[in-house]
């Protein structure tokens, strides 16, 4: 995964945006390996989605979800994308057994197992 750092994106008060699969880190932000290994599922997520339907299904869970819980961080935590990404980003060799469209157990709050 190509990672570059800077002072403009992401914005202020995040520390890494995954873009294409590319991680924007910014400026001096530590990573750790569980940070990158969410981002590499990101990158798996997208890929099979063909980019574009990643983030257009990002989105759309996003504001559902942002109605559901009525907390725009509680809907992000709960999009399926970021439930798959938090529960196996510390284990580093989840995406060698992943199956593709993985997320999609996730997506009513399954995906224990």
């Amino acid at each position: 995964m190509k990672i570059v750092r800077n002072n403009i994106i992401p914005f202020k008060g995040y520390k890494a945006i995954n873009i294409f699969g590319i991680l924007f880190v910014r400026g001096d932000a530590t990573l750790s390996s569980a940070d990158i290994k969410h981002e590499e599922i990101h990158t798996a997520q997208m890929k099979e989605m063909l980019y574009v339907f990643f983030y257009l299904w990002y989105v759309i869970e996003w504001l559902v979800r942002l109605v559901m819980y009525r907390n725009a961080h509680t809907a992000y935590r709960n999009i399926s994308f970021e439930r798959e990404a938090y529960m196996n980003q510390g284990s580093m060799s989840y995406l060698q057994g992943r199956g593709r469209y993985a997320w999609w157990k996730y997506l009513k709050g399954g995906g224990n197992g």
